[in-house]
Protein backbone atom coordinates (compact mmCIF):
# COMPACT_ATOMS: atom_id res chain seq x y z
CA UNK A 1 0.00 0.00 0.00
CA UNK A 2 0.96 3.20 -0.67
CA UNK A 3 2.03 5.63 1.84
CA UNK A 4 1.13 9.57 2.18
CA UNK A 5 2.96 12.34 1.86
CA UNK A 6 2.80 15.95 1.69
CA UNK A 7 4.26 18.51 -0.76
CA UNK A 8 5.63 22.01 -0.29
CA UNK A 9 6.38 24.73 -3.49
CA UNK A 10 8.13 27.30 -2.96
CA UNK A 11 9.42 29.85 -5.81
CA UNK A 12 11.68 32.94 -4.07
CA UNK A 13 13.90 35.61 -5.86
CA UNK A 14 16.58 33.40 -5.20
CA UNK A 15 15.96 29.56 -5.50
CA UNK A 16 13.22 27.10 -6.94
CA UNK A 17 12.77 24.40 -4.19
CA UNK A 18 10.43 21.30 -3.82
CA UNK A 19 10.46 19.15 -0.99
CA UNK A 20 8.27 16.48 0.70
CA UNK A 21 7.22 15.02 3.98
CA UNK A 22 5.74 11.94 5.25
CA UNK A 23 3.10 11.58 7.99
CA UNK A 24 5.53 11.13 10.53
CA UNK A 25 6.84 14.41 9.61
CA UNK A 26 10.52 12.89 8.00
CA UNK A 27 11.93 15.19 5.18
CA UNK A 28 11.74 12.60 2.24
CA UNK A 29 13.44 14.86 -0.42
CA UNK A 30 14.18 18.52 -0.47
CA UNK A 31 14.98 19.80 -4.14
CA UNK A 32 16.55 23.22 -4.87
CA UNK A 33 17.74 24.81 -7.93
CA UNK A 34 19.01 28.49 -7.69
CA UNK A 35 18.30 31.05 -10.11
CA UNK A 36 21.29 32.20 -12.25
CA UNK A 37 22.49 35.70 -11.66
CA UNK A 38 25.04 37.18 -14.19
CA UNK A 39 28.33 38.20 -12.95
CA UNK A 40 28.95 41.11 -11.09
CA UNK A 41 25.34 41.67 -10.36
CA UNK A 42 23.58 41.48 -7.28
CA UNK A 43 20.37 39.92 -7.49
CA UNK A 44 17.66 39.31 -10.62
CA UNK A 45 14.38 41.04 -11.50
CA UNK A 46 11.51 39.68 -11.02
CA UNK A 47 10.67 38.90 -14.74
CA UNK A 48 14.28 37.01 -15.02
CA UNK A 49 13.40 35.43 -11.60
CA UNK A 50 9.94 34.59 -12.71
CA UNK A 51 11.63 32.70 -16.39
CA UNK A 52 14.08 30.80 -14.19
CA UNK A 53 11.04 29.24 -12.11
CA UNK A 54 9.47 28.87 -14.86
CA UNK A 55 12.54 26.44 -16.18
CA UNK A 56 13.37 24.60 -13.02
CA UNK A 57 9.69 23.76 -12.30
CA UNK A 58 9.09 20.83 -14.53
CA UNK A 59 13.11 19.37 -14.06
CA UNK A 60 12.61 19.68 -10.10
CA UNK A 61 9.36 17.85 -10.56
CA UNK A 62 10.48 15.15 -12.25
CA UNK A 63 13.26 14.57 -9.95
CA UNK A 64 10.48 14.63 -7.13
CA UNK A 65 8.12 11.78 -8.55
CA UNK A 66 10.96 9.71 -8.91
CA UNK A 67 12.05 10.36 -5.31
CA UNK A 68 8.50 9.35 -3.86
CA UNK A 69 8.16 5.99 -5.39
CA UNK A 70 6.29 4.16 -2.90
CA UNK A 71 4.08 7.03 -1.47
CA UNK A 72 0.90 9.06 -2.94
CA UNK A 73 0.85 12.94 -2.36
CA UNK A 74 -2.73 13.53 -0.48
CA UNK A 75 -1.95 17.56 -0.41
CA UNK A 76 0.03 20.34 -1.78
CA UNK A 77 1.83 23.02 0.04
CA UNK A 78 2.75 26.45 -1.79
CA UNK A 79 4.48 29.95 -0.66
CA UNK A 80 2.00 32.34 -2.40
CA UNK A 81 3.52 35.75 -0.82
CA UNK A 82 6.36 36.86 0.89
CA UNK A 83 4.68 37.55 4.38
CA UNK A 84 0.99 37.25 5.81
CA UNK A 85 0.24 40.73 5.59
CA UNK A 86 -1.90 42.42 3.17
CA UNK A 87 0.48 44.61 1.18
CA UNK A 88 2.96 41.66 0.76
CA UNK A 89 3.14 40.31 -2.94
CA UNK A 90 6.16 39.54 -5.40
CA UNK A 91 5.81 38.24 -8.87
CA UNK A 92 8.13 35.43 -8.19
CA UNK A 93 5.78 33.61 -6.50
CA UNK A 94 3.23 33.10 -9.02
CA UNK A 95 5.12 30.86 -10.52
CA UNK A 96 5.06 28.29 -7.38
CA UNK A 97 1.71 28.63 -7.10
CA UNK A 98 1.22 27.99 -10.94
CA UNK A 99 3.07 24.73 -10.47
CA UNK A 100 1.14 23.64 -7.02
CA UNK A 101 -2.19 24.37 -8.84
CA UNK A 102 -1.24 22.25 -12.03
CA UNK A 103 0.28 19.02 -10.18
CA UNK A 104 -2.96 19.29 -7.16
CA UNK A 105 -5.55 19.69 -10.36
CA UNK A 106 -4.30 16.39 -11.86
CA UNK A 107 -4.39 14.40 -9.20
CA UNK A 108 -7.50 16.02 -7.21
CA UNK A 109 -5.53 17.08 -4.21
CA UNK A 110 -6.44 20.40 -2.01
CA UNK A 111 -3.71 23.15 -2.26
CA UNK A 112 -2.59 25.09 0.71
CA UNK A 113 -1.56 28.20 0.90
CA UNK A 114 1.12 30.28 3.28
CA UNK A 115 4.16 33.37 3.61
CA UNK A 116 7.23 32.53 2.26
CA UNK A 117 8.14 33.65 5.73
CA UNK A 118 6.35 30.95 7.85
CA UNK A 119 7.91 28.21 5.91
CA UNK A 120 10.91 29.48 6.95
CA UNK A 121 10.15 29.78 10.61
CA UNK A 122 8.94 26.21 10.36
CA UNK A 123 11.66 24.72 8.09
CA UNK A 124 13.75 26.22 11.10
CA UNK A 125 11.47 24.75 14.00
CA UNK A 126 11.70 21.67 12.64
CA UNK A 127 15.30 21.47 11.98
CA UNK A 128 16.01 23.27 14.96
CA UNK A 129 15.10 20.00 17.14
CA UNK A 130 13.17 22.70 18.79
CA UNK A 131 9.71 21.52 17.94
CA UNK A 132 8.41 19.80 20.82
CA UNK A 133 9.59 22.14 23.35
CA UNK A 134 8.25 25.26 21.41
CA UNK A 135 4.87 24.12 19.45
CA UNK A 136 2.17 25.89 21.43
CA UNK A 137 4.38 28.16 23.28
CA UNK A 138 4.96 31.96 22.33
CA UNK A 139 8.56 32.50 20.80
CA UNK A 140 10.63 34.91 18.79
CA UNK A 141 12.19 34.29 15.48
CA UNK A 142 14.79 35.96 13.50
CA UNK A 143 14.15 35.80 9.55
CA UNK A 144 17.24 36.83 7.84
CA UNK A 145 18.17 36.99 4.56
CA UNK A 146 19.03 38.53 1.49
CA UNK A 147 15.26 40.34 0.88
CA UNK A 148 14.22 39.95 5.22
CA UNK A 149 15.71 41.45 7.98
CA UNK A 150 13.10 41.52 10.60
CA UNK A 151 12.69 40.52 14.15
CA UNK A 152 8.82 38.57 15.07
CA UNK A 153 6.86 37.67 17.67
CA UNK A 154 5.42 33.92 17.01
CA UNK A 155 2.22 33.24 18.89
CA UNK A 156 0.67 29.35 18.62
CA UNK A 157 -2.41 28.57 16.32
CA UNK A 158 -3.39 25.54 16.31
CA UNK A 159 -0.95 23.33 14.49
CA UNK A 160 0.24 26.44 12.58
CA UNK A 161 1.10 29.90 14.17
CA UNK A 162 0.95 33.91 13.93
CA UNK A 163 3.96 36.19 13.58
CA UNK A 164 3.70 39.98 14.46
CA UNK A 165 6.77 42.16 13.09
CA UNK A 166 8.32 43.68 16.37
CA UNK A 167 11.73 45.15 14.84
CA UNK A 168 13.32 45.13 11.06
CA UNK A 169 15.94 46.91 9.44
CA UNK A 170 15.05 50.45 8.25
CA UNK A 171 17.35 50.35 5.33
CA UNK A 172 19.16 47.39 3.68
CA UNK A 173 18.77 43.55 3.94
CA UNK A 174 21.58 41.92 5.34
CA UNK A 175 22.07 39.61 2.77
CA UNK A 176 21.67 42.87 0.83
CA UNK A 177 24.95 43.61 2.56
CA UNK A 178 26.95 40.70 1.94
CA UNK A 179 26.34 40.53 -1.29
CA UNK A 180 27.23 44.06 -2.43
CA UNK A 181 30.09 43.83 -0.22
CA UNK A 182 31.04 40.70 -1.38
CA UNK A 183 30.67 41.52 -5.13
CA UNK A 184 32.20 44.55 -4.99
CA UNK A 185 35.30 42.53 -3.37
CA UNK A 186 35.31 40.24 -6.71
CA UNK A 187 33.11 37.44 -5.43
CA UNK A 188 30.20 35.88 -6.91
CA UNK A 189 26.64 36.14 -5.72
CA UNK A 190 25.34 35.15 -3.66
CA UNK A 191 28.17 35.84 -2.27
CA UNK A 192 27.56 34.57 1.89
CA UNK A 193 29.54 31.08 1.55
CA UNK A 194 32.44 32.77 0.07
CA UNK A 195 32.27 36.21 2.51
CA UNK A 196 32.11 32.80 4.97
CA UNK A 197 35.45 31.01 4.34
CA UNK A 198 37.22 34.18 4.28
CA UNK A 199 36.11 35.34 7.49
CA UNK A 200 37.09 31.99 8.49
CA UNK A 201 40.62 32.64 7.52
CA UNK A 202 41.25 35.86 9.12
CA UNK A 203 44.14 36.40 11.61
CA UNK A 204 44.15 40.22 11.81
CA UNK A 205 42.12 42.04 14.86
CA UNK A 206 38.88 43.06 13.84
CA UNK A 207 37.66 46.75 14.70
CA UNK A 208 34.95 47.33 16.65
CA UNK A 209 31.85 47.72 14.67
CA UNK A 210 29.82 50.59 14.77
CA UNK A 211 26.20 49.48 14.69
CA UNK A 212 23.40 51.54 14.29
CA UNK A 213 20.42 50.08 16.42
CA UNK A 214 17.52 51.52 18.45
CA UNK A 215 15.03 49.76 19.99
CA UNK A 216 14.06 47.09 17.55
CA UNK A 217 14.76 49.28 14.34
CA UNK A 218 18.36 48.23 12.89
CA UNK A 219 20.20 50.35 10.34
CA UNK A 220 22.76 48.23 7.71
CA UNK A 221 23.41 50.77 4.85
CA UNK A 222 26.26 52.40 6.74
CA UNK A 223 27.96 48.84 6.81
CA UNK A 224 28.35 48.73 3.20
CA UNK A 225 30.36 52.08 3.12
CA UNK A 226 32.61 51.10 6.18
CA UNK A 227 33.52 47.81 4.96
CA UNK A 228 34.27 48.77 1.82
CA UNK A 229 36.40 51.38 3.20
CA UNK A 230 38.17 49.08 5.11
CA UNK A 231 38.66 46.83 2.39
CA UNK A 232 40.23 49.99 -0.09
CA UNK A 233 42.51 50.86 2.80
CA UNK A 234 43.58 47.67 4.34
CA UNK A 235 43.20 45.53 0.87
CA UNK A 236 42.35 42.99 3.34
CA UNK A 237 39.23 40.39 1.99
CA UNK A 238 39.53 38.44 4.71
CA UNK A 239 39.73 40.82 7.60
CA UNK A 240 37.00 42.83 5.83
CA UNK A 241 34.90 39.89 5.47
CA UNK A 242 35.52 39.24 9.54
CA UNK A 243 33.83 42.58 10.19
CA UNK A 244 31.00 42.42 8.50
CA UNK A 245 29.76 39.70 9.90
CA UNK A 246 31.57 41.08 13.03
CA UNK A 247 28.71 44.09 12.31
CA UNK A 248 25.92 41.70 11.61
CA UNK A 249 26.70 39.78 14.69
CA UNK A 250 26.36 42.48 16.83
CA UNK A 251 23.50 44.28 15.23
CA UNK A 252 21.12 41.11 15.69
CA UNK A 253 22.69 40.80 19.28
CA UNK A 254 21.75 44.13 20.17
CA UNK A 255 18.08 43.42 18.61
CA UNK A 256 17.83 40.32 20.24
CA UNK A 257 18.37 41.80 23.48
CA UNK A 258 15.90 44.37 23.12
CA UNK A 259 13.37 41.64 22.44
CA UNK A 260 14.07 39.82 25.18
CA UNK A 261 13.76 42.94 27.37
CA UNK A 262 10.15 43.16 25.93
CA UNK A 263 8.96 39.83 26.08
CA UNK A 264 10.37 38.72 29.26
CA UNK A 265 12.89 36.00 27.66
CA UNK A 266 11.18 34.51 25.55
CA UNK A 267 13.18 31.62 23.39
CA UNK A 268 14.85 32.67 19.95
CA UNK A 269 14.82 31.27 16.56
CA UNK A 270 16.97 32.12 13.85
CA UNK A 271 15.85 31.70 9.94
CA UNK A 272 16.98 32.86 6.66
CA UNK A 273 19.77 32.05 4.41
CA UNK A 274 21.88 34.64 6.38
CA UNK A 275 21.87 32.47 9.66
CA UNK A 276 23.29 29.35 8.02
CA UNK A 277 26.65 31.54 8.36
CA UNK A 278 28.06 29.66 11.30
CA UNK A 279 30.50 32.88 12.55
CA UNK A 280 27.22 34.66 13.04
CA UNK A 281 25.86 32.03 15.16
CA UNK A 282 28.50 31.22 17.25
CA UNK A 283 28.91 34.85 17.83
CA UNK A 284 25.48 35.13 19.01
CA UNK A 285 25.09 31.69 20.86
CA UNK A 286 28.13 32.97 22.95
CA UNK A 287 27.02 36.47 23.77
CA UNK A 288 23.39 35.98 24.16
CA UNK A 289 23.23 33.22 26.14
CA UNK A 290 19.72 31.68 27.17
CA UNK A 291 17.73 29.30 24.90
CA UNK A 292 18.45 29.72 21.41
CA UNK A 293 17.86 28.01 18.55
CA UNK A 294 19.25 27.67 14.69
CA UNK A 295 17.82 25.71 11.78
CA UNK A 296 20.49 23.23 10.43
CA UNK A 297 22.04 25.03 7.09
CA UNK A 298 20.29 22.93 4.49
CA UNK A 299 16.89 24.02 5.78
CA UNK A 300 17.40 27.84 6.69
CA UNK A 301 18.36 29.07 3.39
CA UNK A 302 15.61 28.97 0.84
CA UNK A 303 13.91 25.68 0.87
CA UNK A 304 10.18 23.97 0.50
CA UNK A 305 10.36 21.64 3.66
CA UNK A 306 8.98 24.31 6.01
CA UNK A 307 5.96 24.59 3.39
CA UNK A 308 5.81 20.83 3.10
CA UNK A 309 5.58 20.75 6.85
CA UNK A 310 3.04 23.69 7.10
CA UNK A 311 0.99 21.73 4.41
CA UNK A 312 0.90 18.53 6.51
CA UNK A 313 -0.24 20.59 9.79
CA UNK A 314 -2.87 21.68 7.59
CA UNK A 315 -4.17 18.85 5.69
CA UNK A 316 -4.76 17.26 9.27
CA UNK A 317 -6.96 19.92 10.24
CA UNK A 318 -9.47 19.13 7.61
Amino acid sequence: MLKKCYIGIDTSNYTTSLSAVDERGEVLVNLKAPLPVKEGACGLRQSDAVFAHVKHIPLLMRRLQEALEGYTPVAVGVSARPRDAADSYMPCFLSGVAAAESFAAGMGLPVYTFSHQNGHVMAALMSSGGAERLFGRAFGAFHVSGGTTEMLLVTPRGKDFDISLVGESADLHAGQAIDRIGVAMGLSFPCGPALEQLAAQNQSPVPRPRVSVTGGVCHLSGLENLALKLYRESGDARLTAAYVLAFLAETLTRMARHFREEHRDLPLLFAGGVMSNRIIADTLKRDLGGEILFAEPAFSADNAAGIAYLCRARASEH
